[in-house]
């Protein structure tokens, strides 16, 4: 073992007392090829948790854009640059994850039936309508949610 180079046990601990000093620390094992003194567990741990970051990043991104399309069908009087601006912001995030994770788009599916229907609730919470005002299927294809021109009128 090199001076100055953790072992497995002092890396698991530096993970519980600098995560930031662990992550660099694990970042340099990796590149110099020292995979014996890597705390294996703690990073397997860490990279399962992104990808369950990931998911809930895409799934709270789709629930919000669901629901500002919602409130801008079912309350045109009330339509405002806010709610366009945050329609454009959620499609763009949602772009973005889809063309980093493509992978994402199958959980996209997964989730979109969930999502709509929080959407709904929370649209109904947000706008004081009655939840039965908005339909219990989705009125947008999916292809017009992530369509950055789109609007529903």
């Amino acid at each position: 073992m090199k001076a100055n180079q953790p072992t497995n046990l002092a890396s698991s601990n530096l993970y519980n007392e600098d995560f930031y000093l662990w992550i660099e620390t694990t970042a340099k094992q990796l590149k110099n090829g020292n995979f014996a003194e890597i705390d294996l567990e703690n990073l397997i741990e860490e990279i399962e948790s992104m990808g369950r970051s990931e998911k809930r990043s895409l799934k709270s991104n789709l629930l919000i854009l669901l629901m500002h399309l919602l409130k801008y069908k079912y309350q045109p009087d009330k339509r405002s640059n806010s709610w366009l601006s945050t329609i454009f912001e959620h499609r763009r995030r949602l772009k973005e994850e889809l063309t980093e994770s493509p992978s994402l788009k199958k959980y996209f599916a997964e989730v979109f039936s969930e999502c709509y229907q929080d959407a709904r609730k929370q649209a109904s919470l947000e706008t004081g309508l009655s939840i039965d005002t908005f339909s219990v299927d989705c009125p947008f294809t999916t292809d017009e949610i992530l369509n950055q021109d789109y609007l529903p009128e």
